[in-house]
């Protein structure tokens, strides 16, 4: 043949090797796609089921790079797709593997249905439940008549469920359970992640650990740490006491948490509560903190006391023992409300050990008509009612008569005792001035009588003056028109009324007093100190020999 021949051959071969080699490429691809058999060691025609070959005896089938095992097996080759039963097992990687009973396997729709027996292991997770259907294309795997899932510590049951082996997550509905060594959790819907192990609340669920339990509708939930991210008004409580928010970090290891937004955590056992939009709680310690519009609120009492300041703290002492006491600080800016009493200060300390507020910086208590103030005051509680109170230096105590005319009365120190929430004794003791408006057997009024003593007590009946007593003193009765405008108010008087709360709503309403009505600062004197150095030594005289003092 000639040179000038085989190249014509040659040219009109190219066409039909390349037109073979696409045919084979296409035919392999599509051979990819369908379902193959690679064994069985016996194979029957069964012309009762359709054109499917029977397959009986250590059957193998591959599908998409998935091989499939089972006993025996009805094929269809013309619809691709096979019926396998005995020993199902399908192994994907070296990753998943999914076993059962029955395995009906569709390779258009590459939907695997396995029934009775169902396990499906994906790395350390393993999944147990009687009905899966597979779906491949997805990477879904879902059941619908109860499933379980074991993965590390955790074991996650529910009616119905799925489980994605690319993203590890799965989904459980109805009647969820999740048991741990450490805790329990019940849910109406749960999401799980088995590479993180944490888990995704989306229903109404409830978390028991111990004396610790969580109530959340929307969150996550750290199962190996016991961390949680809550929201949506969720509620952490343990033994009589809750906190709750518009969100909850709560850290169950270390018995601590922190509610942000709307805030409120609540003590059954001690009742009492704080408010603020953001409240810090330990359980260890029972220590919590409020701040950001805080309120605490106590009901150990017959009345109720409501308290605001700029920052609010529970301390609890001695905890766990027969001798445990309390601590209720508020800081700058407190306002207090209860039906029988009324104050503001700077800061306050409640302490139940021996039932007493403290007060500090400028501080002022009102009950009924009387108005107390004083460098420091100190309320002493009786069960449900006052059983004294203490004011220390700068003490004033005012009782308005009418628009005009004030029963004052100043000093160092004044304890005033209450029965009942009724004021029977006032004693005032240092430097004592007293303005009194005396009223006649008709209730008019006479005068004003002004004293200056070393000390007065006041005896009350039905919430008037009933005597008085006090040592040598000095004083003057003014009739009333004859009253020295001097006289009328003490020194250091002030009428603060506009300050009082006048409900528990009102304990919000900060208003500083007027300028120049504020308690001047007394300063201290130190006691002297000598010191060698500031002795000056005598000197003698040159002339006599006399001693001089320079």
């Amino acid at each position: 043949m000639t040179t000038l021949r085989r190249l014509a051959f040659f040219a009109l071969l190219l066409p039909l090797v390349g037109a073979l080699a696409v045919r084979t490429t296409e035919e392999a691809d599509a051979e990819d796609e369908r379902v193959r058999l690679l064994h069985s060691d016996q194979l029957l025609r069964n012309h009762t089921t359709r054109g499917a070959q029977k397959l009986v005896g250590n059957v193998r089938f591959l599908h998409d790079g998935v091989l499939m095992y089972c006993d025996t097996a009805f094929y269809y080759e013309a619809q691709d797709k096979f019926d396998a039963f005995g020993h199902v097992r399908m192994v994907q990687g070296d990753t998943l593997e999914l076993t059962g009973d029955v395995l009906y396997y569709d390779g258009r729709t590459m939907l695997a249905r396995v029934r009775h027996n169902v396990v499906l292991t994906h790395n350390e997770s393993v999944l147990y439940t009687d009905s899966l259907d597979y779906d491949r294309l997805y990477e879904l795997g879902y059941f619908f008549e109860g499933g379980r899932l074991v993965d590390k510590d955790n074991v996650l049951t529910s009616d119905w469920g799925q489980y994605s082996p690319q993203t590890r997550k799965s989904v459980f509905n109805y009647n969820v359970r999740l048991v741990n060594p450490r805790f329990t959790l019940v849910s109406d819907t749960l999401h799980y992640d088995t590479r993180t192990s944490w888990a995704h609340i989306v229903g109404p669920s409830n978390i028991d650990n111990g004396a610790n339990h969580i109530y959340s509708e929307l969150g996550y939930y750290d199962t190996q740490t016991e961390q949680s991210y809550l929201l949506n008004r969720s509620i952490v409580s343990n033994q009589g006491r809750a906190l709750t928010g518009d969100s909850l970090y709560w850290e169950n290891a270390e018995g601590w948490g922190e509610a942000f937004g709307n805030a409120v955590y609540i003590d059954e056992v001690n009742k009492n509560e704080l408010y603020g939009h953001y409240c810090y709680y330990h359980d260890s310690t029972a220590y919590a903190f409020a701040t950001d519009s805080a309120i605490a609120v106590d009901y150990s009492q017959q009345d109720t006391l409501y308290m605001h300041g700029d920052t609010l703290k529970l301390l609890t002492f001695d905890l766990d023992t027969d001798t445990m006491y309390r601590h209720m600080r508020a800081y700058h800016r407190v306002r207090m409300y209860r039906h029988d009493m009324q104050g503001v200060c700077d800061s306050l300390i409640y302490s139940t050990k021996d039932s007493v507020i403290t007060m500090y910086r400028d501080p002022i208590v009102w009950n009924g008509p009387q108005q107390l103030l004083g460098e420091e005051i100190r309320i002493y509680m009786n069960d449900s009612t006052i059983d004294s109170t203490w004011v220390i230096n700068q003490t004033l105590s005012v009782e308005r008569v009418d628009s005009v005319h004030y029963n004052q009365v100043a000093g160092n120190l004044m304890r005033s005792f209450f029965d009942d929430g009724e004021l029977q004794l006032t004693v005032v003791t240092g430097n004592v001035y007293v303005i009194y408006h005396p009223f006649d057997d008709d209730s008019l009024m006479i005068g004003m009588n002004y004293t200056e003593t070393t000390q007065l007590n006041l005896y009350m009946e039905e919430r008037k003056l009933s005597k008085i007593w006090m040592p040598a003193a000095t004083g003057t009765l003014y009739p009333l028109m004859l009253i020295p405008p001097e006289r009328r108010f003490l020194e250091n008087f002030a009428w603060f009324d506009y300050i009082r709360p006048k409900s528990r709503h009102d304990i919000f309403n900060w208003i500083p007093k007027q300028a120049g009505t504020e308690l001047k600062i007394k300063r201290r004197r130190e006691a002297p100190l000598q010191k060698l150095e500031n002795i000056k030594q005598p000197t003698t005289s040159p002339s006599d020999g006399t001693i001089q003092n320079p």
